[in-house]
């Protein structure tokens, strides 16, 4: 998994119950783009440092 700045993580659960979650990725903490992110969650506008796992996708800025 490779992201930039300003892409989009979308998460969605693969158990019933899990809360889908949506966030755009704020920061890197290495220069390949490889996880972890700094991820500000559209829900409620936190940031988190987040690890991404298998529920996990990104969804890449049209440049």
């Amino acid at each position: 998994m490779r992201a930039r700045v300003g892409d989009e993580i979308v998460v969605r659960g693969t158990s019933a119950g899990v809360v889908a979650r949506d966030g755009e990725i704020v920061g890197l903490h290495r220069p390949d783009g490889s996880p972890p992110y700094d991820v500000r969650w559209l829900d409620n506008g936190r940031v988190t440092l987040y690890f991404p796992g298998s529920d996990a996708y990104i969804r890449h800025l049209v440049t």
